[in-house]
C-alpha cells in the first residue's frame, strides 16, 4: 500500500480485510431524482430543492413505516433533457422477491418533487397526471456510483474511475439496456469505489476493474465476487450474510428465485437476545433499522434462515445456517489526514443446510 493512500479509508478497510458483507441498506422504496450538482454533504437535509419531500418523508417513516432510500443521481448529457428531471421509483413487489418493481418518469424540473410525493403517497387522482411523462424502461438495468467526494473524499477517488469505466466500457456497449450513473451518498464510504445495481439491489464494494465483468455479464464463478459483495437489499444485514454463501452455492440462477429472510434465534452479550426478541415487532422503521445495526454489533451467534422459491414460484424451499461473530480487523469509517481506527466486527457462517418445506 503507497503511503500516501493511508489518508482514504477504503484502502485501510482494503488492506486490513474487512469483509463488506452485511452492509447494504435494507429498504422497501427507492426514491432517486436527477438533481443538478453540486450536492452539499447533507443533501437530504439543508438543500431547497427537496425540503417538503424530506419532510414528508419523515412523516411516511415515523408514521407509517416506511422504509426509504432516497438518493441524487446527476444528469448526464446521454440521458437527460435540458429543463427536465428523471425520476426513479422502486419498491419492493412482496414479501417474497427478486427484484424491486420500477416506475421512471421524466417530468419538467419543477414538477420533479410533485411526483415524487405523489408516488410516495400512492395517489392516483395526482398521478393521472403524470402519466405523459412515464417511461418505459423495464428493460433497462441501473447503476448508481457513488461519487459524492464532498462527503468522502475516497467516493471521488476511487467511485469515479469506477464510473467512466462502466459507461465507457460497459454501458456505452449494451444496445440501450444499461446505463451508469454517478450517485449522491448511500452508506459505507469506507467500501469505495462502491455502487448499487438495480432493479436488484445489490451493494458491491472494494470493487476492482478486473472483477466488473463478472458483476455486469454474470458469468463465471460467483465465489470469485465473495470479497466485493456487500449484500441485497431485500434482506436485513445477518440475513445478507448468509445469502453469500447460499448465492455461491446455488449459482447464477439465484437470482431469479424470490426470496425472503428472517432471524430464528440470537445470542449475544448483554440484553441482545431479550431487546432483540421483544422489540423486533414493534412497527417503528427507525428502530428497526437500529435494532438490526444493534444485533449485528452485539450477537455472538444467531440462527438465520432464508426461504426462497424456484423460478416458476412452484416450490418453495429454504437454507439455514449460523452466523457467528469472529476476531474484529481495525478500519476506518472515514477518510481523513491522520486516520481514526476503530474495531469492527468481523463474521462467519457455518451449518449451512437445505430444507424443504
Amino acid at each position: 500500500m503507497n503511503l500516501s493512500d493511508c489518508r482514504f479509508c477504503s484502502v485501510v478497510s482494503k488492506s486490513n480485510g474487512e469483509d463488506p458483507i452485511g452492509t447494504a441498506g435494507t429498504y422497501d422504496h427507492w426514491l432517486i431524482l436527477e438533481l443538478k450538482q453540486p450536492w452539499s454533504p447533507m443533501i437530504w437535509v439543508d438543500d431547497p430543492r427537496v425540503k417538503s419531500l424530506v419532510d414528508l418523508m419523515k412523516k411516511l417513516i415515523l408514521w407509517r413505516g416506511f422504509n426509504i432510500r432516497a438518493l441524487a443521481i446527476a444528469p448526464y448529457s446521454e440521458y437527460s433533457i435540458t429543463g427536465y428531471a428523471r425520476l426513479l421509483y422502486y419498491r419492493r413487489p412482496a414479501r417474497f422477491f427478486a427484484e424491486f418493481n420500477k416506475q421512471e418518469f421524466l417530468v419538467p424540473e419543477s414538477h420533479l418533487v410533485s411526483l415524487a410525493a405523489a408516488l410516495l403517497k400512492n395517489d392516483t387522482k395526482v398521478l393521472a397526471g403524470f402519466e405523459q411523462y412515464r417511461q418505459d424502461t423495464h428493460h433497462i438495468r441501473d447503476i448508481l456510483v457513488c461519487t459524492h467526494a464532498n462527503v468522502d473524499v475516497a467516493c471521488g477517488r476511487f467511485g469515479y474511475p469506477i464510473y467512466k469505466q462502466l459507461r465507457s466500457k460497459y454501458a456505452a456497449n449494451s444496445n440501450g439496456k444499461l446505463r451508469v450513473w454517478r450517485c449522491s451518498h448511500f452508506g459505507g464510504h469506507q467500501f469505495a469505489p462502491t455502487f448499487i445495481d438495480l432493479p436488484q439491489g445489490h451493494y458491491w464494494g472494494h470493487v476492482e476493474p478486473e472483477i466488473l465483468d463478472l458483476i455486469i455479464r454474470r458469468t463465471g464463478a460467483v465465489s470469485e465476487l465473495r470479497q466485493f459483495y456487500r449484500g441485497w437489499s431485500g434482506l436485513k444485514p445477518l440475513e445478507q450474510i448468509v445469502e453469500r454463501e447460499i448465492w455461491i452455492k446455488e449459482g447464477w440462477d439465484w437470482l431469479k428465485y424470490s426470496k425472503s429472510g428472517r432471524i430464528i434465534s440470537i445470542e449475544g452479550k448483554g440484553m441482545t437476545q431479550y431487546l432483540y426478541q421483544n422489540l423486533q415487532f414493534i412497527p417503528i422503521q427507525p428502530l428497526q433499522i437500529l435494532l438490526d445495526r444493534w444485533a449485528k454489533k452485539n450477537i455472538a451467534q444467531a440462527t438465520i434462515r432464508i426461504e426462497f422459491k424456484t423460478a416458476d414460484q412452484q416450490i418453495k424451499r429454504a437454507y439455514e445456517a449460523i452466523v457467528e461473530s469472529v476476531e474484529p480487523v481495525m478500519s476506518a469509517y472515514h477518510s481523513a489526514p491522520e486516520m481514526q481506527l476503530t474495531s469492527i466486527k468481523q463474521y462467519r457462517v457455518s451449518n449451512l443446510s437445505k430444507k424443504i418445506n
